[in-house]
Parts: C-alpha cells; sequence; structure tokens
C-alpha cells in the first residue's frame, strides 16, 4: 500500500492451506508484514481462524514472546469490494489483461507462473512519480526501486522466428504470453490515468518542464520512457494538441493522448523511500 507493487503468486486451489503457503513465500521472500487487508473470502477467513487458534494452544511464555510477530487481518466488509481501492485496481487490470491474452485456453502451469511473475516485474516498473534534481532527464519513482532500493534490471525482450512461434519450447510461450500482455496492458490501463471530460470541461493543459510519460505501443515490454516537455503547440481551437518531449538528449514530438503527466515527489516522499529502502 505503501510502495504500490504487486507480489503475484501462482496457487493450486483456493483452500486456506494454499493461501497460507503463499503467505509463507511472501515473507520469505518480501518480509514479515504487519497486517494483511483482505475481502472475506473463505481461504482468508479459514487461515486467519486457524493462526488465531495455533497461537492461543501455545504456552503464555510462548504467546508473551511471539506476540510482536504476529500478522493481523483486517477484513473490509461483506459485499464491499470497492473498499480494497488501491488493491482492487492493480487485480482489475492484471486479470483483465490476462482474460483477453488465455480466454478459455489453458497453458502448462510453469508457463502460467513464468508469465505472472514476469507481468509482476512489469507493474513494478511503471513510474509513480519523478524525483526534482539538477541532471536533465527526470528520475522517475517505480516500486521495484522502493523495494529493492536500486533501479530496475529488466532483461531485454526476445525476438522470434515469426513461422516458429510456439514451438515445443514453453519458455518461448511464456516470452509471447507476456508480450501479449504488455500490449493489452498499456492499451486498456495507461489511459485510464489519462482525465478526459470530453465536451463537458477542459482539463488542465500541459506546460512546459511537465514530466511525463510516454505512451508507445511500438517499445519492447517493461520500458516506460518519461521526459520533459520543452514546447506545447496548439490546434486551431486554441488547446495543446501536441508537444515536445526531451527524453535523454533526444526530442520527440508526440501528441498530448499519449502523455500522461507524472506527480513531482516531494522531499518527505524522498525520506520515505530512503527509510523503505534501509
Amino acid at each position: 500500500m505503501t510502495t504500490r507493487c504487486v507480489h503475484l503468486d501462482l496457487l493450486e486451489s483456493l483452500d486456506s492451506d494454499a493461501f497460507l503457503l503463499s503467505v509463507r513465500r511472501f515473507i520469505s521472500r518480501r518480509g514479515k508484514p504487519y497486517e494483511l487487508l483482505c475481502d472475506n473470502g473463505t481461504n482468508f477467513v479459514g487461515a486467519d481462524r486457524e493462526l488465531q487458534e495455533a497461537f492461543s494452544d501455545m504456552g503464555p511464555q510462548l504467546q508473551e514472546q511471539l506476540a510482536s510477530q504476529r500478522i493481523h487481518f483486517r477484513f473490509n466488509p461483506p459485499s464491499a469490494p470497492h473498499f480494497g481501492g488501491t488493491w482492487e485496481r492493480e487485480v482489475k487490470s492484471v486479470k483483465t489483461a490476462l482474460k483477453v491474452i488465455l480466454k478459455e485456453r489453458s497453458v502448462p502451469e510453469p508457463v502460467l507462473h513464468t508469465l505472472l511473475v514476469e507481468t509482476e516485474g512489469i507493474l513494478n516498473a511503471k513510474p509513480l512519480g519523478y524525483v526534482s534534481s539538477d541532471i536533465a532527464d527526470p528520475d522517475p519513482i517505480t516500486p521495484n526501486l522502493l523495494l529493492m532500493g536500486r533501479r530496475d534490471s529488466s532483461l531485454p525482450q526476445v525476438y522470434y522466428d515469426s513461422h516458429n512461434l510456439l514451438g515445443r519450447r514453453r519458455w518461448r510461450h511464456s516470452q509471447i504470453l507476456a508480450d501479449n500482455f504488455w500490449t493489452t496492458f498499456i492499451r486498456q490501463y495507461l489511459p485510464s490515468l489519462q482525465e478526459r471530460q470530453k465536451w463537458r470541461t477542459d482539463g488542465k493543459e500541459l506546460d512546459t518542464e511537465q514530466v511525463v510519460l510516454i505512451v508507445d505501443p511500438q517499445l519492447p515490454r517493461a520500458l516506460w520512457p518519461v521526459g520533459t516537455v520543452m514546447e506545447t503547440f496548439k490546434g486551431p481551437d486554441g488547446r495543446v494538441r501536441t508537444a515536445a518531449i526531451k527524453v535523454k538528449g533526444k526530442t520527440y514530438i508526440r501528441p498530448v493522448a499519449r502523455l500522461i503527466p507524472l506527480p513531482k515527489c516531494t522531499e518527505e516522499d524522498q525520506d520515505s523511500s530512503a527509510g523503505l529502502s534501509n
């Protein structure tokens, strides 16, 4: 909820045992959370009850020693998925893209597991904002940066022979699905970040020196180009329609519909980020 980082895991079922195994894997990789926010799924409620029963069966001295290690479950009200807010929006964006890619097809478990992990990397590499500095190029803040304390080290996209896309290689199959996820994600999710109220009210126009994220479906997956608006160009109606964006020393002309303004991270945000990295 602080870093907007997404962790995706593949469960073999929706029972409490599968969920508790997933929690153990999560803690081993990410660290122990203080609390878990979730809906009233039977696997979540059952896991909470089972952990409480296991804790109550311990001796008083052991309970006192482990009291600080307890994980608190906080449940949403029944029939209120909108209480999820941020995480429900992330889950929806992933599920929508996966439904478009997979449809009714079934894929081998290793392929699906690899697809989910690569999808996690794509989502955690998206810029959240930028840090003001004296360097020419903006320095975007990503969930991976807050989580790992360093820049993303994504693998380059693989190019394939168009006459033999799948074959018998499962790793190639997972890469094709990851490419399809990226294409669907930027087509459906990124436009939702722009507030468009056509024919009703005018939104705030782009200004020079504003930092923006460029939406480019032609770029390889997990590549989020961030640049600075150098100049804006108005159309015959007097509204800004295109802009010149400077990215790493090069200038590109892009329509406003392909530009998403990024918020500026304040000094308080930077201090909290440093604390998370530590």
